[in-house]
């Protein structure tokens, strides 16, 4: 059940705001002292918020004892949050202390509509918040045992739904069956493909890439199986071809979907027999080559257009494992971001703040591969020790949020607390006036700085 802590010396004030607690089922606790609030605080650990007076002795109105007391509470514990009452007109210790992290303050006698929503929008938030940072901890966790297992190359990743995508990759590694790797240009497809080779029963073979799109049409047979002297004009000597250079190894075929049709015909022969013939040649040739294709296609619309073999396309695509675009798990941004500066400036240039913000409201329509660009960019203009600023990253204002017409799904902090203004500080209303969930509004509300602001006003 939700627990809200009351500390002041005044039992009237306790019985009244444990009535009004109540009334919203809420489970009041309540303490007349700061000692006795610290003890119930330390031995009661279902306490979702806390609301404390700073003066506790009497003629006293520094607040210097309510000071004390929120420090004391930080100390216990650090993230949750804590509502100040006072009586006193001069509020400048209270503001200080929300600027350290407390939650809101409210002035004696205060209003119940404002308290109630204030009350009810920060055990929400508190709620959500809690379920958030579990479930870092858990992906935390995951990662952590991910990489003490299996080679992940330095892969730097944050979000739910790249640790998903290696974690299957991991799981699939070692069987011996075709994986087809999905998700647009520059989601990091290769790097998929190498996790799987680096963990698989074939790892001490050769890891060899084909971008199947970069090559013309009519050489792709050459260089994937290999040709004789005189098979096409040009061709002066017997040339080896990728199945060749990967046996015992791994093969990446990657934009699978430009493949032509004869070739897939040949790749197809491959992957069921295991043998293929040079072009220009007769002779059968046998490999033993782990096959992982990629394509930012959709092989199913090519299928049903007749550009790519069906019997192919299932052959391939045994295990599929679908990649994100960057767009999609904003949480890697950031830190991909960092990562790339650090190897690019070694650890010379930082982000300021600024920049993040512009990262973020960035659509990366070319997924990693642009934001790694980006930072090299960008590091190479900074000066050693200054910060990467918005201006440096030179992003196209065609592809930010900020630059776009805002819609319902990305207010701006005028209108969040407009809405929250209207709403009289009840997160759920201004949430479906917003057109959002209770989360995405708390995500916003948190990003402008409004969290510990959501009272009747705002």
């Amino acid at each position: 059940m939700r627990t809200v802590l009351i500390i002041d010396d005044n039992p009237g004030v306790g019985e009244a705001l444990s009535l009004l607690l109540s009334l919203r089922d809420i489970r009041p606790l309540y303490a007349a002292s700061q000692a006795e609030g610290l003890a119930l605080l330390a031995r009661e650990p279902g306490i979702g918020l806390v609301i404390q007076d700073m003066n506790f002795s009497a003629d006293t109105t520094s607040g210097e004892e309510g000071v004390a007391l929120f420090r004391a509470i930080r100390e216990l514990c650090p993230d949750l949050p804590v509502i100040l009452l006072t009586a006193w007109t001069r509020l400048e210790a209270a503001v200080e202390l929300v600027k350290a992290g407390a939650a809101d303050y409210l002035a004696k006698p205060w209003d119940d509509a404002k308290l109630s929503a204030t009350v009810e929008n920060l055990l929400e938030l508190a709620e959500s918040s809690r379920q958030a940072r579990a479930g870092h901890l858990q992906r935390r966790a995951r990662r952590t045992a991910l990489a003490a297992r299996y080679e992940l190359g330095g892969i730097v990743h944050e979000s739910e739904a790249m640790l998903r995508s290696l974690e299957l990759a991991c799981q699939v590694a070692r069987a011996e069956v075709p994986v087809l790797i999905t998700g647009p240009n520059g989601s990091g497809k290769e790097r998929i493909a190498a996790i799987v080779h680096a963990n698989s029963a074939v790892k001490n073979g050769p890891f060899v890439a084909v971008n199947c799109g970069a090559l013309p049409g009519e050489l792709i047979e050459a260089e994937l199986f290999g040709s004789e002297s005189g098979a096409y004009t040009g061709a002066t000597r017997a040339r080896e071809g990728r199945f060749e250079a990967a046996d015992g190894g791994t093969l990446f075929l990657d934009e699978i979907g430009t493949l032509p049709l004869a070739g897939q015909v040949k790749l197809l022969r491959v992957l069921e027999t295991g043998r293929y013939e040079r072009l220009g040649s007769s002779r059968a040739r046998q490999t033993r080559v782990r096959v992982l294709s990629a394509t930012n296609s959709d092989l199913k619309a090519m299928v049903r257009a007749g550009t790519f073999r069906e019997d192919l396309y299932y052959r391939l695509n045994v295990i599929e494992i679908a990649l994100p675009a960057l767009a999609e798990r904003p949480e890697d941004v950031l830190p991909l971001a960092e990562h790339f500066l650090a190897a690019t400036s070694g650890n010379k240039a930082r982000l300021g703040e600024a920049a993040r913000e512009a990262l973020l409201a960035y659509r990366w329509p070319g997924n990693v591969r642009e934001l790694k660009n980006v930072i090299a960019r960008a590091a190479l203009l900074a000066g050693e020790g200054q910060l990467v600023t918005p201006e440096l990253l030179a992003l196209p204002a065609e592809h930010s949020h900020a630059a776009s017409a805002r819609n319902l799904d990305e207010p701006s902090r005028e209108t969040v607390q407009a809405a929250l203004a209207r709403a009289d500080g009840v997160v759920s209303r201004a949430a479906q006036a917003l057109g959002l969930s209770r989360q995405a509004l708390y995500r916003r509300m948190e990003r402008y700085g409004l969290a510990g602001q959501v009272q009747g006003g705002g």
